[in-house]
């Protein structure tokens, strides 16, 4: 049995919202670290889970994942304990897809899904992917691409015991997004935001906006300063913005959340 994948460094007991975080390929960013850029009113009402992913951190030992799948078999055993409050889905490049394909599996097992969906540096799931594969690239050219991307710090390249532990994670995860292969359904019944960035090589604001076809709600999308990771570039303006985007979420699905606190004598 997989260890639990769903971890909140600050759980909130006053919380009416759910936000589920999922990692980009290779990755295991410090989401947490939004909570405390949060305005008020959103950090007393939210709860923000990461989800982490095998062969990071403490999951380091469990075995990597090589198809979307299997993989979301597992994420819907590690979410279901978690509908006790409504909740959204936030993701970056592949966990984006991660928490889009989570939403319509849940949806199929007439499981609750998502009330949002936010998803970041990815292009609409019915996007063919113009890139070339790379999860299966020769050592040099595989590195080569990791640094055109630019998620992947330079010390980290630099260092040859953190990259040698790093590139099958990254291998297996390239592999997860390069096999999928989209499946027309419905489109879902959550709103959903798209954000991206204005210079990002991957992903066009074209494909992007294709995303409003996935949904039967509200859709907006924003564009930020930067390439594939603006969410690093840009953290002080992304964090801003998608703190706006829960508040949004909050007054649809707890009202009353957002009314001042008066002290009770």
């Amino acid at each position: 049995m997989p260890m639990n994948w769903v971890r909140s460094e600050r759980p909130n007991p006053t919380a009416l919202l759910r936000l589920f975080c999922f990692p980009y390929a290779g990755g295991q960013p410090a989401y947490e670290t939004w909570i405390d850029r949060f305005p008020p009113e959103v950090r007393r009402n939210v709860e923000l889970c990461s989800i982490h992913l095998p062969g990071r951190a403490s999951n380091h030992s469990e075995p990597l994942f090589y198809e979307l799948p299997p993989l979301l078999v597992t994420l819907e055993q590690m979410i279901v304990p978690y509908h006790d409050l409504p909740y959204a889905f936030f993701g970056h490049s592949m966990g984006a897809l991660l928490g889009f394909e989570l939403a319509r599996s849940l949806r199929r097992r007439e499981l609750p899904g998502p009330v949002h969906l936010t998803v970041s540096g990815h292009r609409a799931p019915q996007r063919l992917d113009p890139n070339k594969t790379i999860h299966n690239m020769p050592e040099h050219e595989f590195r080569a691409k990791l640094r055109e991307f630019g998620g992947t710090p330079e010390e980290v390249l630099q260092n040859a015991e953190l990259i040698e532990l790093l590139i099958p994670i990254l291998r297996a995860d390239f592999a997860v997004c390069e096999s999928y292969s989209y499946v027309p359904e419905a489109p879902l019944d959550c709103s959903i935001t798209v954000f991206g960035g204005n210079d990002d090589p991957k992903v066009s604001r074209d494909e992007l906006l294709d995303w409003r076809d996935q949904t039967t709600q509200s859709f907006s999308l924003r564009m930020f300063p930067g390439g594939h990771f603006f969410l690093q570039s840009a953290v002080s303006l992304f964090v801003r913005v998608l703190a706006q985007d829960l508040k949004n979420v909050l007054r649809r699905v707890a009202p009353a959340s957002l009314l001042p606190q008066r002290n009770i004598k």
